[in-house]
Protein backbone atom coordinates (compact mmCIF):
# COMPACT_ATOMS: atom_id res chain seq x y z
CA UNK A 1 0.00 0.00 0.00
CA UNK A 2 1.48 3.34 -1.01
CA UNK A 3 0.25 6.91 -0.96
CA UNK A 4 1.72 9.92 -2.71
CA UNK A 5 2.68 12.64 -0.25
CA UNK A 6 3.67 16.25 -0.65
CA UNK A 7 6.91 17.19 -2.31
CA UNK A 8 9.72 17.46 0.20
CA UNK A 9 11.06 20.92 1.07
CA UNK A 10 14.74 20.17 1.65
CA UNK A 11 15.63 23.77 2.40
CA UNK A 12 13.44 23.70 5.51
CA UNK A 13 14.50 20.24 6.65
CA UNK A 14 16.74 19.00 9.42
CA UNK A 15 18.57 16.02 7.90
CA UNK A 16 20.61 13.38 9.74
CA UNK A 17 22.68 10.68 8.01
CA UNK A 18 23.12 7.42 9.95
CA UNK A 19 25.91 5.13 8.81
CA UNK A 20 27.54 1.97 10.04
CA UNK A 21 30.81 3.37 11.33
CA UNK A 22 32.76 0.13 11.72
CA UNK A 23 35.36 1.43 9.27
CA UNK A 24 37.63 4.43 9.15
CA UNK A 25 38.69 3.44 5.67
CA UNK A 26 39.56 5.91 2.96
CA UNK A 27 36.63 4.76 0.83
CA UNK A 28 34.22 5.36 3.70
CA UNK A 29 35.68 8.83 4.28
CA UNK A 30 35.32 9.66 0.58
CA UNK A 31 31.66 8.63 0.68
CA UNK A 32 31.00 10.80 3.69
CA UNK A 33 32.71 13.78 2.04
CA UNK A 34 30.62 13.29 -1.11
CA UNK A 35 27.37 13.18 0.85
CA UNK A 36 28.29 16.23 2.94
CA UNK A 37 29.40 18.27 -0.08
CA UNK A 38 26.25 17.59 -2.06
CA UNK A 39 23.57 17.46 0.62
CA UNK A 40 24.59 19.91 3.35
CA UNK A 41 24.15 23.06 1.18
CA UNK A 42 20.60 21.99 0.28
CA UNK A 43 19.13 21.55 3.78
CA UNK A 44 18.46 23.74 6.82
CA UNK A 45 20.49 21.53 9.15
CA UNK A 46 22.88 18.66 8.32
CA UNK A 47 24.63 16.14 10.56
CA UNK A 48 26.19 12.72 10.15
CA UNK A 49 26.33 10.02 12.83
CA UNK A 50 28.60 6.96 12.59
CA UNK A 51 27.67 4.11 14.95
CA UNK A 52 28.26 0.37 15.10
CA UNK A 53 25.62 -2.10 14.01
CA UNK A 54 23.94 -2.53 17.40
CA UNK A 55 23.61 1.23 17.85
CA UNK A 56 22.02 2.12 14.51
CA UNK A 57 18.39 1.84 15.60
CA UNK A 58 19.06 3.87 18.75
CA UNK A 59 20.83 6.61 16.79
CA UNK A 60 17.95 6.83 14.33
CA UNK A 61 15.43 6.96 17.19
CA UNK A 62 17.34 9.78 18.87
CA UNK A 63 17.43 11.69 15.59
CA UNK A 64 13.62 11.50 15.43
CA UNK A 65 13.27 12.58 19.07
CA UNK A 66 15.54 15.55 18.39
CA UNK A 67 13.34 16.77 15.56
CA UNK A 68 14.93 15.36 12.41
CA UNK A 69 12.68 15.75 9.38
CA UNK A 70 14.75 13.34 7.26
CA UNK A 71 16.85 10.43 8.50
CA UNK A 72 19.09 8.93 5.82
CA UNK A 73 20.50 5.40 6.13
CA UNK A 74 23.84 4.72 4.45
CA UNK A 75 24.58 1.01 4.36
CA UNK A 76 23.29 -2.42 3.46
CA UNK A 77 19.94 -4.01 4.16
CA UNK A 78 20.69 -4.54 7.86
CA UNK A 79 21.38 -0.83 8.31
CA UNK A 80 18.32 0.15 6.26
CA UNK A 81 16.12 -2.19 8.29
CA UNK A 82 17.34 -0.81 11.63
CA UNK A 83 16.68 2.78 10.58
CA UNK A 84 13.29 1.93 9.05
CA UNK A 85 12.24 0.23 12.28
CA UNK A 86 13.12 3.33 14.29
CA UNK A 87 11.21 5.62 11.90
CA UNK A 88 8.10 3.49 11.37
CA UNK A 89 5.02 5.25 12.70
CA UNK A 90 6.79 8.62 13.07
CA UNK A 91 6.53 11.80 10.99
CA UNK A 92 10.18 11.56 9.91
CA UNK A 93 11.00 10.66 6.30
CA UNK A 94 13.62 8.05 5.43
CA UNK A 95 16.28 8.49 2.77
CA UNK A 96 18.10 5.46 1.37
CA UNK A 97 21.75 5.40 0.27
CA UNK A 98 22.96 1.89 -0.68
CA UNK A 99 26.21 0.71 0.86
CA UNK A 100 25.96 -3.05 1.22
CA UNK A 101 26.37 -6.19 -0.84
CA UNK A 102 22.88 -6.92 -2.13
CA UNK A 103 21.01 -3.67 -1.34
CA UNK A 104 17.62 -5.28 -1.95
CA UNK A 105 15.71 -2.42 -0.30
CA UNK A 106 17.48 0.29 -2.28
CA UNK A 107 17.05 -1.69 -5.50
CA UNK A 108 13.34 -2.24 -4.91
CA UNK A 109 12.83 1.47 -4.33
CA UNK A 110 14.95 2.16 -7.45
CA UNK A 111 16.82 4.96 -5.70
CA UNK A 112 19.92 4.30 -7.83
CA UNK A 113 22.60 1.66 -8.16
CA UNK A 114 25.43 4.02 -7.17
CA UNK A 115 25.88 6.41 -4.27
CA UNK A 116 25.86 9.36 -6.67
CA UNK A 117 22.55 8.27 -8.23
CA UNK A 118 21.00 7.67 -4.82
CA UNK A 119 22.02 11.18 -3.72
CA UNK A 120 20.28 12.50 -6.84
CA UNK A 121 17.11 10.72 -5.69
CA UNK A 122 17.50 12.11 -2.18
CA UNK A 123 17.79 15.66 -3.53
CA UNK A 124 15.14 15.45 -6.25
CA UNK A 125 12.74 12.70 -5.24
CA UNK A 126 9.28 12.57 -3.76
CA UNK A 127 7.89 11.10 -0.54
CA UNK A 128 5.78 7.96 -0.47
CA UNK A 129 4.48 5.79 2.33
CA UNK A 130 4.95 2.04 2.37
CA UNK A 131 4.02 -0.95 4.47
CA UNK A 132 6.46 -2.36 7.02
CA UNK A 133 6.38 -5.84 8.57
CA UNK A 134 7.12 -6.70 12.18
CA UNK A 135 7.47 -9.69 14.49
CA UNK A 136 6.33 -8.88 18.03
CA UNK A 137 7.17 -5.23 17.36
CA UNK A 138 10.57 -5.85 15.71
CA UNK A 139 10.39 -4.36 12.22
CA UNK A 140 11.93 -5.78 9.08
CA UNK A 141 11.97 -4.95 5.38
CA UNK A 142 13.02 -8.07 3.47
CA UNK A 143 12.50 -11.22 5.50
CA UNK A 144 12.36 -12.86 8.90
CA UNK A 145 13.39 -16.47 9.42
CA UNK A 146 13.26 -19.17 12.05
CA UNK A 147 15.34 -22.32 12.35
CA UNK A 148 18.57 -23.20 10.63
CA UNK A 149 19.37 -19.82 9.03
CA UNK A 150 19.57 -17.83 12.31
CA UNK A 151 21.73 -20.64 13.70
CA UNK A 152 24.05 -20.31 10.69
CA UNK A 153 24.40 -16.57 11.37
CA UNK A 154 25.30 -17.21 15.01
CA UNK A 155 27.85 -19.90 14.09
CA UNK A 156 29.31 -17.64 11.41
CA UNK A 157 29.89 -14.77 13.84
CA UNK A 158 31.73 -17.10 16.22
CA UNK A 159 33.95 -18.32 13.37
CA UNK A 160 34.60 -14.76 12.20
CA UNK A 161 35.67 -13.71 15.70
CA UNK A 162 38.16 -16.57 15.87
CA UNK A 163 39.46 -16.81 12.31
CA UNK A 164 38.49 -13.53 10.62
CA UNK A 165 35.98 -12.75 7.90
CA UNK A 166 36.27 -14.75 4.69
CA UNK A 167 34.10 -16.56 2.18
CA UNK A 168 35.58 -19.88 3.29
CA UNK A 169 34.60 -19.13 6.89
CA UNK A 170 31.06 -18.29 5.79
CA UNK A 171 30.70 -21.59 3.90
CA UNK A 172 32.24 -23.48 6.81
CA UNK A 173 29.61 -22.06 9.17
CA UNK A 174 26.87 -23.44 6.93
CA UNK A 175 28.42 -26.90 6.87
CA UNK A 176 28.98 -27.01 10.64
CA UNK A 177 25.43 -25.86 11.39
CA UNK A 178 23.88 -28.43 9.06
CA UNK A 179 26.18 -31.13 10.43
CA UNK A 180 24.85 -30.47 13.92
CA UNK A 181 21.21 -30.30 12.81
CA UNK A 182 19.22 -32.89 14.69
CA UNK A 183 15.46 -32.48 14.68
CA UNK A 184 13.35 -30.00 12.68
CA UNK A 185 11.20 -27.46 14.47
CA UNK A 186 7.65 -28.34 15.40
CA UNK A 187 5.60 -25.25 14.60
CA UNK A 188 1.97 -24.41 15.18
CA UNK A 189 1.04 -21.89 12.50
CA UNK A 190 -2.04 -19.70 12.62
CA UNK A 191 -2.56 -18.28 9.13
CA UNK A 192 -5.33 -15.67 8.99
CA UNK A 193 -7.04 -17.52 11.84
CA UNK A 194 -6.53 -21.09 10.55
CA UNK A 195 -4.18 -23.41 12.48
CA UNK A 196 -1.70 -25.87 10.97
CA UNK A 197 0.93 -28.17 12.51
CA UNK A 198 4.28 -28.16 10.66
CA UNK A 199 7.66 -29.86 11.03
CA UNK A 200 10.40 -27.90 9.25
CA UNK A 201 14.07 -26.95 9.60
CA UNK A 202 13.47 -23.44 8.23
CA UNK A 203 10.55 -21.01 8.11
CA UNK A 204 11.23 -17.94 5.95
CA UNK A 205 8.69 -15.08 5.93
CA UNK A 206 9.27 -12.81 2.93
CA UNK A 207 8.12 -9.20 2.51
CA UNK A 208 10.22 -8.17 -0.48
CA UNK A 209 8.77 -8.76 -3.91
CA UNK A 210 12.04 -7.68 -5.49
CA UNK A 211 14.08 -10.16 -3.47
CA UNK A 212 11.73 -13.03 -4.31
CA UNK A 213 11.90 -12.28 -8.03
CA UNK A 214 15.69 -11.92 -7.85
CA UNK A 215 15.91 -15.41 -6.32
CA UNK A 216 13.43 -16.90 -8.77
CA UNK A 217 10.87 -17.61 -6.04
CA UNK A 218 7.08 -17.36 -6.13
CA UNK A 219 5.02 -15.11 -3.89
CA UNK A 220 5.95 -11.63 -5.20
CA UNK A 221 2.35 -10.78 -6.19
CA UNK A 222 1.09 -11.78 -2.73
CA UNK A 223 3.70 -9.53 -1.11
CA UNK A 224 2.63 -6.61 -3.31
CA UNK A 225 -0.96 -7.25 -2.14
CA UNK A 226 0.10 -6.81 1.48
CA UNK A 227 0.60 -10.45 2.47
CA UNK A 228 3.51 -12.53 3.71
CA UNK A 229 4.98 -15.26 1.54
CA UNK A 230 5.97 -17.93 4.07
CA UNK A 231 8.39 -20.59 2.82
CA UNK A 232 8.66 -23.82 4.81
CA UNK A 233 11.62 -26.06 4.01
CA UNK A 234 10.57 -29.65 3.27
CA UNK A 235 14.01 -31.20 3.69
CA UNK A 236 14.83 -32.41 7.20
CA UNK A 237 18.26 -33.94 6.61
CA UNK A 238 21.44 -31.85 6.14
CA UNK A 239 22.05 -33.19 2.63
CA UNK A 240 18.48 -32.29 1.58
CA UNK A 241 18.91 -28.72 2.85
CA UNK A 242 22.31 -28.39 1.19
CA UNK A 243 20.88 -29.56 -2.12
CA UNK A 244 18.01 -27.06 -1.82
CA UNK A 245 20.49 -24.27 -0.99
CA UNK A 246 22.57 -25.04 -4.09
CA UNK A 247 19.46 -25.11 -6.29
CA UNK A 248 18.38 -21.76 -4.83
CA UNK A 249 21.83 -20.27 -5.49
CA UNK A 250 21.60 -21.25 -9.15
CA UNK A 251 17.93 -20.36 -9.61
CA UNK A 252 16.90 -24.01 -9.89
CA UNK A 253 14.63 -24.33 -6.87
CA UNK A 254 12.35 -27.34 -7.18
CA UNK A 255 8.94 -25.97 -6.22
CA UNK A 256 6.98 -28.47 -4.16
CA UNK A 257 10.12 -30.49 -3.52
CA UNK A 258 12.31 -27.98 -1.67
CA UNK A 259 9.63 -26.03 0.20
CA UNK A 260 5.93 -25.40 0.78
CA UNK A 261 4.67 -21.87 0.22
CA UNK A 262 1.75 -20.37 2.13
CA UNK A 263 0.48 -16.79 1.99
CA UNK A 264 -1.35 -14.81 4.66
CA UNK A 265 -1.82 -11.25 5.90
CA UNK A 266 -1.17 -12.21 9.52
CA UNK A 267 0.79 -15.17 10.86
CA UNK A 268 1.28 -16.47 14.39
CA UNK A 269 4.10 -18.98 14.91
CA UNK A 270 4.28 -21.03 18.11
CA UNK A 271 7.22 -23.30 18.86
CA UNK A 272 7.83 -25.86 21.61
CA UNK A 273 10.90 -23.84 22.53
CA UNK A 274 9.38 -20.48 23.48
CA UNK A 275 12.62 -18.51 23.18
CA UNK A 276 14.21 -18.76 19.76
CA UNK A 277 16.90 -17.13 17.68
CA UNK A 278 15.41 -15.24 14.71
CA UNK A 279 17.04 -13.54 11.74
CA UNK A 280 15.81 -10.20 10.36
CA UNK A 281 17.30 -8.93 7.10
CA UNK A 282 20.58 -10.72 7.86
CA UNK A 283 20.74 -9.65 11.53
CA UNK A 284 19.81 -11.94 14.42
CA UNK A 285 17.91 -11.48 17.68
CA UNK A 286 16.70 -13.83 20.42
CA UNK A 287 12.98 -13.41 21.09
CA UNK A 288 10.20 -15.03 23.08
CA UNK A 289 7.13 -16.49 21.40
CA UNK A 290 4.47 -16.83 20.35
CA UNK A 291 5.64 -14.86 17.32
CA UNK A 292 3.05 -12.63 15.69
CA UNK A 293 3.92 -11.45 12.17
CA UNK A 294 1.88 -8.54 10.87
CA UNK A 295 2.01 -5.86 8.21
CA UNK A 296 1.73 -2.25 9.35
CA UNK A 297 0.04 -0.37 6.54
CA UNK A 298 1.66 2.84 5.25
CA UNK A 299 3.82 3.05 8.39
CA UNK A 300 7.01 4.35 6.76
CA UNK A 301 7.63 7.41 4.60
CA UNK A 302 10.51 7.08 2.14
CA UNK A 303 12.10 9.22 -0.55
CA UNK A 304 11.81 7.62 -4.00
CA UNK A 305 12.45 8.85 -7.55
CA UNK A 306 9.74 11.01 -9.10
CA UNK A 307 7.13 8.76 -10.72
CA UNK A 308 5.69 9.32 -14.15
CA UNK A 309 2.42 7.97 -12.77
CA UNK A 310 1.75 9.27 -9.24
CA UNK A 311 -0.67 6.39 -8.62
CA UNK A 312 1.85 3.72 -9.61
CA UNK A 313 2.19 1.09 -6.87
CA UNK A 314 5.39 0.52 -4.97
CA UNK A 315 5.98 -2.83 -3.31
CA UNK A 316 6.60 -2.94 0.39
CA UNK A 317 9.91 -4.24 1.62
CA UNK A 318 13.02 -5.04 -0.26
Amino acid sequence: MTLLHRALDLSASKLVVILNGAAGKRDAANKQDLIRDRVAPRVRSFSMVAVNGSGIAGAAGRAVQEGADIVVALGGDGTQSAVAGALAGSDAVMGVLPGGTFNYFARELAVGATLEAAIDTLLGGQVRTMDVADVNGRHFLNNASFGVYPEILERREAIYRRWGRSRVAAYWSVLLTLRDLRDPMHLTLTLDGEKREIHTALAFAARSAFQLESLGLDGADAVRDGQFALFLAKGHRPRDLLAAAFRLAFGKVAHGQDFDLVMAEEIVIETRQRQRLLAFDGEKARMTGPFRLRVRRAALSVIVPPAADPAAPMAAGA
